[in-house]
């Protein structure tokens, strides 16, 4: 039988395979989480995160100077607050003269180009845990609004491109789109956290920020009343759908790469651009798989990211971001 159609042919060279390659991965995709802490001149390294630091904010300037000249143009910001200004409402998390919004105004003078997105929640800020305000026991979501918007307007202040609330309240986008608009921060954009997912994945980072939710009887232990549910996938579609019709300009679904599908199904429901969050607990097994010799870290990096740009990604929010963005330099 003679074979007219080999889809090998176009496997032959690696120069045949670039010019039919459909997805190429760039340092344009990329953004770099950064850890942020109080001090001055030092670092701290996060055991569950190799090669990922806690730094104060004039080494997070340096940081954000090198990843800028590699070709990684955004970051996202996270704070590891003092236990001494944690409290029940978080209001530490929209004090203009706070950490977050003295790094917000930093590294826009030191790097004007980069994007600056700080994450806007109140688990770093709250005695809790939680992404939201405690009342009676739950976590109350209109008052975790209001709180959110004050954080969000104080980040727009410093200097912020695009705040991302990662919260998961309902109603949130048009509360913080409210509010930015009023405070005539016509140009700041909202990148919504809105298939956000209860996950086993995020462990590394809540150490990272001692952020997980306190082990309290008249608490949620866990997230799930306002993260997602990982079983379902038509209630991301509901969610991503009511955040931009309340004026969300990005989309995120996180985790990434266990979550691919629904990255797919967003893709082919909106326009809008979509972040993918490349998680801590995704870093985690890929850097520990590599250190035991099970797979090549640099090829692994690669091939993971540039599948999570395959599904549907814009941008991709990841640890190995400027990892990547040096071997894409060559």
């Amino acid at each position: 039988m003679m074979i007219y159609s080999r889809n090998r042919r176009l496997r032959v060279s690696a120069a045949i395979r670039s010019l039919v390659q459909e997805t190429v991965l760039t340092t344009n995709d990329l953004v770099m989480p950064v850890f942020v802490m109080e001090g001055q001149n030092k670092q701290e390294a996060i055991p569950s995160m190799p090669g990922i630091f806690r730094r104060t904010l004039d080494l997070t300037v340096q940081e954000c100077r090198e990843l800028y000249s590699l070709g990684v143009k955004g970051v996202n910001l996270y704070m590891k607050v003092s236990e001494n200004l944690k409290d029940y409402t978080g209001k530490e998390s929209w004090n203009d003269s706070g950490l977050m919004q003295d790094t917000i105004k930093a590294i826009k003078d030191a790097v004007p180009g980069m994007v600056v997105m700080p994450d806007v929640a109140l688990d770093p800020y709250s005695v809790y845990g939680h992404d939201g305000i405690i009342t009676n026991g739950k976590v109350d979501n209109d008052a975790t609004n209001e709180a959110l918007t004050k954080m969000a307007v104080s980040h727009a202040k410093a200097g912020a491109d695009i705040v991302a609330p990662s919260d998961m309240m309902d109603g949130r986008v048009a509360a913080i789109r409210t509010g930015l608009e009023e405070g005539g921060f016509t140009d700041v954009g909202i990148l919504s956290y809105s298939a956000k997912y209860a996950s086993s994945f995020y462990g590394p980072f809540r150490s990272a920020l001692d952020s997980a939710p306190v082990d309290a009887q008249e608490i949620p232990q866990d997230k799930k009343t306002y993260q997602m549910d990982f079983h379902n996938s038509r209630e991301a579609i509901d969610e991503v759908l009511k955040d931009v019709a309340e004026g969300a300009d990005i989309i995120m679904i996180k985790p990434g790469m266990p979550y691919l599908d629904i990255v797919a199904k967003v893709r082919e429901t909106i326009e809008l651009p979509i972040a993918v969050y490349n998680v801590s607990g995704e870093y985690a097994m890929l850097k520990a798989a590599a250190q035991n010799g099970w797979l090549d870290n640099d090829k692994a990096v690669i091939e993971s990211l540039t599948c999570i740009k395959r599904a549907g990604a814009d941008m991709i929010f990841t640890y190995a971001a400027k990892e990547a963005a040096i071997l894409l330099n060559g």
